[in-house]
């Protein structure tokens, strides 16, 4: 079966259409499925300024619906996954609201720490959201939501979803090796793994009302202690100090 986004019998007017070369001003005439076209006066390929990449960020099949993918989108693809899965992510979880908002949180947190430190965001934001995915299945097995039981769930249940959104096997096993180990990295451990540490850290120290009985300096010092990057410490001094 063709993809109907790429059949013509579903095209309408706006299906071929003139825009301008953003190198050198040059018109160019795209057809909607055209990934790239190369312009004709300054020979430089242009990727398709109205084509909606959306599906091949998680369809496995996108390279041979849609042709070659432009450099530019392969470099994207991985990002978009993210919010695809974050979709899915709530879709899973149905009304457990409680750790739907847990989960968007560490991915919030995950992220602001993650640009200071130059990590690999896609693969640390899919973790955030798949992080605590194995709750549902630990509940029933064990009846329990205690995080050891949910670390041991949660690699099976995350494999299941991302497969089933065609996601490459170097992102599905990074991420698995995340979700199935919430112990402290080691100083030696993975960068994303470290980042998603702090980022869940500070979402269950963030919810608590206040410090209680401790001077800031010193909490500072212990926040130091407990966080593992240097952008972790810093966004946990103004969460749970400057703030509070």
């Amino acid at each position: 079966m063709k993809c109907p986004g790429q059949d013509t019998q579903y095209w309408n007017k706006e299906a071929i259409f003139e825009t301008e070369c953003p190198e050198c001003g040059h018109p160019m005439e795209f057809f909607k499925d055209d990934a790239t076209r190369r312009c004709s006066s300054c020979h430089k390929k242009i990727v398709n300024p109205n084509m909606d990449f959306g599906c091949a960020s998680y369809c496995k099949f996108a390279e041979q619906c849609l042709g070659t993918l432009p450099e530019e989108f392969i470099a994207k693809r991985d990002d978009l996954f993210k919010d695809r899965l974050a979709v899915e992510m709530k879709r899973y979880l149905g009304t457990d609201f409680k750790r739907i908002g847990h989960a968007a949180k560490v991915a919030n947190f995950a992220e602001k720490i993650g640009k200071k430190e130059k990590a690999n965001l896609p693969v640390v934001l899919c973790a955030a959201y798949l992080y605590d995915i194995g709750v549902k299945n630990a509940l029933e097995k064990y009846g329990s939501d205690k995080p050891e039981f949910i670390e041991k769930e949660s690699p099976e249940v995350a494999e299941i979803l991302m497969k089933k959104m065609g996601a490459k096997k170097e992102l599905i096993d990074e991420i698995i090796g995340i979700v199935g180990n919430h112990n402290r990295p080691a100083e030696n451990d993975d960068l994303n793994h470290k980042v998603l540490f702090d980022a869940n850290q500070l979402t269950y120290m963030s919810a608590c009302e206040k410090k209680t009985g401790i001077e800031d300096n010193e909490f500072s010092i212990k926040l130091d202690r407990i966080f593992m990057t240097a952008a972790g410490k810093e966004l946990a001094r103004q969460v749970l100090i400057e703030t509070k």
